[in-house]
């Protein structure tokens, strides 16, 4: 691979791991924060509560930092492939979430966090690239590091999926009882208006004086 070649490859790198990376950061603060107009983290483990995630403020937690800290280190190109694993874990059980919906986001499908998948899996292969923290600084994730992470990962992974797919749905609220309907009032004898009611003008009863 020829020089140019080498840099342009180095700066698709870089924005493939800016974009995906600002990106899986900032819904991770939105989780975990409630910043850029985002739930927080008691709604969100409201939310893993009621799909099967439990304790939901315990794996919200583990989403909302998994998801911020792995789209921060993946944005820099810190400790690879420590950032690009830990996206891949949470979009694999973000998938499996909307495995319902079917394949497309415009039905609020997969079709979103399969591909941050897709993206996370093909960066952590492919490496940061020479615009990055670790080749900058020389810095190097030891091997039995990346190794242990990507076994936490697929684990961390497998039982929260196998979570989801053991759950069943909650049982929704009973409805509240409707109250009974207002009786009608007695028609009066020539059928024109209620009994007792006024001609319109003022209540039944009043002085008009």
């Amino acid at each position: 691979m020829t020089r140019k070649n080498s840099f342009t490859s180095d700066v698709a790198l870089l924005a493939g791991r800016a974009i995906l990376g600002s990106y899986l950061a900032a819904h991770g603060a939105q989780k975990l924060f409630g910043t850029f107009e985002g739930p927080g983290i008691d709604a969100v483990a409201g939310g893993f509560h009621s799909m099967g995630l439990r304790p939901g403020h315990v794996m919200a937690r583990v989403a909302a930092v998994s998801e911020l800290g792995g789209g921060l280190l993946t944005l820099t190109g810190t400790a690879y492939p420590l950032g690009p694993l830990a996206i891949a874990g949470t979009m694999a059980v973000a998938s499996t979430t909307h495995r319902a919906n079917g394949p497309f986001a415009m039905k609020k499908g997969y079709e979103l966090p399969l591909t941050n998948l897709a993206a996370a899996l093909a960066l952590a292969v492919t490496g940061p690239g020479r615009l990055s923290v670790d080749s900058i600084f020389g810095t190097r994730l030891p091997k039995w590091m990346a190794v242990a992470t990507l076994a936490g990962a697929v684990a961390g992974s497998a039982a929260s999926i196998r979570m989801l797919l053991a759950a069943t749905p909650e049982e929704p609220a009973p409805a509240a009882e409707e109250p009974p309907a207002a009786e009608e009032p007695p028609v009066a004898s020539n059928g024109s208006e209620p009994a007792g009611a006024s001609d319109g003008f003022e209540p039944a009863g009043t002085d008009a004086s």
